[in-house]
């Protein structure tokens, strides 16, 4: 084989993770959460509004992450809202790049309130109380993603 040719495959190890290989795609929501049957149903209600949910565990997510940035995530924070914890400073980057809060977070929680009267990381910009239903999640997901 020629030189060329396998020069020609592998990536430039100096630009791997950089922002030049990552995908936009705002019609992609990134759903995270440890429970496999809360992912699904909100993935359903993430299609419902026209957008191709992707589910991932909170372990994989960060590995999802650093390829793709979503329209929007959507982070279930489990009993104690501490379920995604590991994925707040990547998703912090990724917000400080665009340069806006851009994607937008969700997070699913089992109480009440504002990130602020929580104790919740400032990254998130809506929190939507279990259970999860379209009534509740679906709007809220709309109006981030639309703006």
């Amino acid at each position: 084989m020629n030189r060329e040719g396998e020069t020609g495959r592998h990536l430039n190890p100096g630009t791997r993770g950089s922002s030049s290989e990552t995908i936009h795609d705002p019609s992609k929501v990134l759903v995270v959460g440890k429970s496999p049957i809360n992912r699904v149903v909100v993935s359903k209600i993430v299609e419902r509004s026209g957008l191709r949910p992707i589910s991932e565990s909170p372990d994989m997510a960060a590995r999802t992450l650093r390829l793709l940035v979503p329209g929007a995530i959507v982070l279930d924070g489990g009993p104690d809202n501490k379920d995604c914890d590991n994925l707040m400073s990547g998703i912090e980057t990724l917000r400080r790049a665009s340069g806006k809060s851009f994607p937008p977070v969700i997070l699913l929680s089992t109480n009440n309130g504002t990130a602020e009267s929580l104790g919740l990381s400032s990254i998130i910009d809506a929190i939507v109380t279990k259970p999860i239903t379209p009534e509740r999640l679906q709007p809220v997901i709309d109006r981030l993603v639309s703006r």
